[in-house]
């Protein structure tokens, strides 16, 4: 098995992780989120979180789904989308 994750509105929606380094971005993603939000709708990351989910991209060893496209994104296309989702054009 391996690593994947979902994302959604611009934040991390679900996650099945199985390496090491993945585990531990996920543990650093989650100490720079302690006042997140009950779901990925209402989520805001901070620009803080927003760079410990990249490096939780960064560390993954398999898939990442655009949740509401049903595409599967690059590690670049999701750091991206998670750094520009929201942002004013």
């Amino acid at each position: 098995m391996q690593d994947r994750l979902l994302l959604k509105w611009g934040t991390l929606k679900g996650y099945e992780l199985e390496s090491e380094g993945s585990r531990e971005a996920l543990r650093l993603y989650a100490e720079a989120s302690p006042q997140s939000a009950n779901g990925a709708m209402t989520q805001r990351d901070t620009p803080e979180q927003k760079e410990a989910l990249c490096a939780l991209i960064d560390a993954i060893e398999g898939t990442i789904r655009n949740d509401w496209s049903g595409d599967i994104m690059t590690k670049d296309e999701a750091k991206a989308y998670v750094r520009e989702y929201g942002a004013s054009k």
